[in-house]
C-alpha cells in the first residue's frame, strides 16, 4: 500500500521542519543528558511548542489543543523526534493528560489539562515498586480512606523526572482484600506534600533521571481520586496503551540509523556501505526494514485513535518490536564503528560525539520499561491471537 499526504499535512510537515530549523542551534545533537543547561533549553523549547499548542495539537480546543487532525500530531512527533527536538517528552502530554480526558471529572479536566497543555505542568508516573514492575497488580503502596482524605504509605522507584514533576500520577492499593488488579485506584498527587520524599537514582551513565519516591503517611484529599475506586489498574493499562504507541521512538531510531550510515559514507568513501562485510550491510538493511515496519504499526495505531478506539495489542506490537531493535541498532553502531565504539563523547577520538556508546547504555532497560517485553507478548497473545490463558 502507497501512503499519500494531504496539501494541508505537507505544508504543516514543512512548516514543523521551520520550526525546528529556527530553534535549534546548527551543531545541535541532543546530546547532554540531564544537565541543568538542557533542562533549561529544553524548558524554553517546550514553553515555545505551548504557545503554538503544539504540543497537544489533536486534543480539543477547550483543554488547550488546537483540535487538530490525528495524522498532524503524528507528524509533528516524526519531525521533532527525528530532529531531537527537546521540551516533547512530558508525560502529562503524552500519557497522564489523555487519560484524565478520559477518567477525570470535569474539575479535574479544568485543573490539569489547561497547564499541561501549555507546558506549565509537568508529570511523573508512579507506577513502579521494588517488587512490583511490569506486574502492577502486585503493588503494595497503599491508600488508605480517612474521610476527605487517603492516607499513602508505601514506594515507587523508578520514577522518571519525580524531582522536576509538579504532580504524580500514583497507583496505590485502596483495596487489599480485593483480587490484586480489583482493588487499585489511580490519584494525582502533588509532588511537594508532607511526608514525601524523592531520592536520586543515578544511572549507568551518571545520569540523574529517575528516583525513589517513599510515602510516609501523606494525606492526599479525596477530590484527587481519578475515575472509580478500584478500577485503577484497568485505568493504568490505558495509560500504559498511550505510553507505548507512540511514533517518536520510531522517528528517533531511524535517525540513529540513518546517522550511522552517514559516518560510514562519509568515512569510506564512495564505495560507502557497499564497503562493508555482507553480515554488516545485511544488519543495516534489516534495521531500516524493521524501522519502516515499526512506522506503519505506529500509522495503524494513529488510524485506530483518530477513529476513537483505543490501541491495546497494537500498542504491545509497538513496544517489543521497538525495544529490540533499539538495543539492535545500539550494537551495530557500536561494531560499525569498531574500537570508536565504546568511547565517550568527552573523548578526542570519540566519533559521532560518543552517540552509540551512549546508547548502547541507555538502551539497557529497553525490554523492560513501561512494561516488558515478556508482558506485552502475553497482551499479543491474549488480546490479539485470542490465545488462551494458562
Amino acid at each position: 500500500m502507497e501512503f499519500g499526504w494531504t496539501k494541508e499535512d505537507e505544508a504543516f510537515r514543512e512548516e514543523v521542519r521551520g520550526f525546528i530549523k529556527e530553534v535549534l542551534p546548527a551543531d545541535w545533537s541532543g546530546l547532554g543528558g540531564e544537565s541543568s543547561e538542557n533542562l533549561a533549553f529544553s524548558r524554553a523549547v517546550e514553553r515555545k511548542l505551548g504557545d503554538r499548542r503544539w504540543l497537544v495539537l489533536a486534543w480539543p480546543k477547550e483543554y488547550g489543543g488546537l483540535g487538530a487532525t490525528h495524522w498532524q500530531q503524528l507528524i509533528f512527533k516524526e519531525e521533532g523526534s527525528y530532529n531531537r527536538l527537546p521540551g516533547m517528552g512530558n508525560l502529562g502530554i503524552n500519557v497522564i493528560g489523555p487519560s484524565i480526558m478520559i477518567y477525570g471529572n470535569d474539575e479535574q479536566k479544568e485543573k490539569y489539562l489547561p497547564g499541561i497543555a501549555s507546558g506549565e505542568i509537568h508529570f511523573c508516573q508512579m507506577f513502579t515498586e521494588p517488587g512490583a514492575g511490569s506486574d502492577l497488580g502486585g503493588l503494595t503502596t497503599r491508600a488508605t480512606r480517612d474521610g476527605d482524605f487517603y492516607i499513602i504509605n508505601g514506594q515507587k522507584t523508578f520514577t522518571s523526572g519525580a524531582h522536576q514533576a509538579d504532580y504524580g500520577w500514583l497507583a496505590a492499593r485502596t483495596d487489599p482484600d480485593a483480587p490484586k488488579h480489583k482493588g487499585v485506584s489511580t490519584f494525582v498527587i502533588p509532588t511537594d506534600l508532607p511526608g514525601i520524599t524523592i531520592t536520586p537514582q543515578i544511572n549507568v551513565m551518571g545520569e540523574h533521571h529517575q528516583n525513589h519516591i517513599f510515602f510516609d503517611n501523606v494525606r492526599l484529599p479525596r477530590e484527587q481520586l481519578v475515575g472509580v475506586e478500584n478500577r485503577g489498574f484497568y485505568q493504568v493499562m490505558t495509560t500504559l496503551d498511550f505510553e507505548r504507541s507512540g511514533v517518536e521512538r520510531w522517528a528517533g531510531g531511524r535517525r540513529l540509523l540513518d546517522d550511522l550510515v552517514s559516518y560510514v559514507i562519509s568515512e569510506r568513501g564512495s564505495k560507502g556501505v557497499a564497503a562493508l562485510p555482507s553480515g554488516v550491510r545485511d544488519k543495516l538493511a534489516e534495521a531500516a526494514i524493521t524501522a519502516e515496519a515499526g512506522r506503519y504499526i505506529c500509522y495503524r495505531i494513529t488510524h485506530m485513535q483518530s477513529q476513537g478506539m483505543i490501541p491495546n495489542k497494537e500498542a504491545s506490537m509497538s513496544k517489543v518490536l521497538n525495544a529490540h531493535f533499539y538495543q539492535g541498532i545500539a550494537n551495530l553502531g557500536v561494531n560499525v564503528l569498531g574500537m570508536y565504539g565504546p568511547l565517550h563523547g568527552d573523548s578526542k577520538w570519540a566519533k559521532l560525539r560518543g552517540l552509540f556508546e551512549y546508547q548502547i547504555l541507555s538502551t539497557i532497560p529497553t525490554t523492560i520499561s513501561g512494561g516488558s517485553v515478556e508482558i506485552n507478548r502475553n497482551i499479543i497473545a491474549n488480546r490479539g491471537l485470542e490465545l488462551p490463558r494458562q
